[in-house]
This record gives structure tokens, sequence and C-alpha cells, in this order.
């Protein structure tokens, strides 16, 4: 039997018979990883407070010989974040881009500048460094980067005429296609989003490059409404569902 450890953020818990719990944790070394935290419900010393949704633990487990979800061996607490569950509209922002890593990333695919992102949208939106809202165009639109399926807001997806050369104030964003839709093209598409040229400029700023830079960007009213508008469909449209913790989300923001 080997044993491994690494910095890990909690994504999900799920009930394992009357005393154990899997647990999906997305890890710094090893992407994410379901472990089997045994006795974790029984014992008030075994795991005690430490499993909490999105904390930051160092975690150590192990794998044997036989085939099974590797064994939770050890999990001491570095960030707990109860600014973040003690608030009803931080904990969905956080439970939705929990979701969306847990759906995406397949088991033991290292996804270093994934890890660092989530980390820094949690410290942030646990000590209110940010609006939750900023936050999560930041996630969403680095996180589709990261995916290899970032919307297309350097030209037209029909065209390809570049999105300088439209001429015009407000673009159509066509979910289908993928990005913007020009004028000339626009009759061909199904363009139920619009964008003003302030708001493409500012996601492209944000969507790649250094992420201290992109985190200092602040966003107008229009332009957070429009990120939030387009990600929050275009996200769920392109994974190919639309995450429960999503609804729950926009129940919330009401």
């Amino acid at each position: 039997m080997s044993s491994f450890s690494t910095p890990a953020i909690i994504l999900r818990r799920i009930d394992f018979g009357d005393y154990d719990l899997i647990v999906n944790f997305f890890t710094l070394k090893e992407g994410k990883l379901s472990v089997i935290a045994k006795s974790a419900k029984k014992s008030t010393k075994r795991f005690s407070g430490v499993l909490e949704l999105f904390s930051l633990l160092e975690v150590v487990w192990s794998v044997g010989r036989r085939k099974g979800l590797p064994v939770l061996l050890e999990a001491t607490l570095k960030q707990p974040f109860p600014g973040i569950r003690s608030n009803i509209t931080k904990t969905a922002y956080a439970s939705y881009w929990a979701e969306l890593i847990d759906e995406w990333m397949e088991d033991n695919q290292k996804q270093v500048q994934l890890y660092h992102l989530f980390k820094y949208v949690l410290e942030e939106l646990d000590l209110d460094g940010r609006s939750e809202e900023e936050l999560s165009v930041l996630f969403q639109i680095r996180f589709m980067a990261t995916a290899g399926l970032d919307p297309n807001l350097k030209r037209c997806s029909i065209c390809r005429l570049e999105t300088d050369k439209m001429g015009k104030a407000t673009v159509g964003f066509d979910l289908a296609k993928g990005g913007l839709v020009c004028q000339a093209c626009v009759s061909t598409a199904l363009c139920k989003i619009s964008l003003s040229m302030g708001t493409i400029k500012q996601l492209l700023w944000i969507a790649g490059g250094d992420l201290a830079r992109a985190a200092r960007v602040r966003f107008a009213p229009q332009t957070l409404r429009e990120s939030l508008e387009l990600l929050e469909a275009f996200v769920p449209y392109h994974l190919g569902k639309e995450p429960r913790s999503l609804a729950f989300l926009r129940q919330i923001r009401g």
C-alpha cells in the first residue's frame, strides 16, 4: 500500500453506507480525486469538523493493490472559509463553481492553473475582496478557457470578420456557434444575447494572461449584467447540462 499527500479543496461529499463518506477533492498535485473517508460520520475524532465543502486541506490518502477508491488517511484543515458557508449567497456561488469543476474534470488529470483560480476566487469570496458577481465572471471565463471551450469574442463566428471592424455598439452572440455574429451574418444565426463592445473587450482582457492583473478589473453595471447573462447561458450549453447549483443560485439572486 502506497500513500500520497497534496493540498486539496473539497468539491462534493456523498454519504456511503451508515458511517462512510465519498469525498471529491480538487487537488493541486493530482487534479480531481475521489476517496472514501471511512467512519467519517461515526467517529467524533476522525475528520471531525474538517470535511466541509470548499475547505482547503492537506490530505493524505492510500492506494492498495485491490481495485477500489483510495482511502483517506489524514486531513488537516488549512483554510476553512467560514465567511462562505455562513452566507447563503456566497455558498450558492461557491457551489456553482465547484459543480462546474466536478462535472468537467476527469479523475487524476492535473490542472494547476485551474486549482489556483478556484483557490483565489474562494479566498476573495470569503474575505469580501470582490463582489460575488465579479468573481463569478472571472472564474467562468477563465474556467472555459482552461477547458478549451472559451467563447469566440475576437471575430464573427460565420464570416470571421474581426470584432473591432464590425462598427457596431452591440454585437449578437449565438450559443450554438459559440461566438459573436456580425450584422451582415446575423440573419443566418440565432442571437438571443447581445454584448456591448465594452463588455467584449473586458471579457477578452480577463480571459487570459496573468490572474493577478485580470483580477484587478472592475466592471460597470451594464458590463457585469451582460457578462453574467452570457456566461451563465454559455457555460451550461457547452458543458452539455445545466448545473443544479445554477438554478439554486438564480433563485437566491431573485
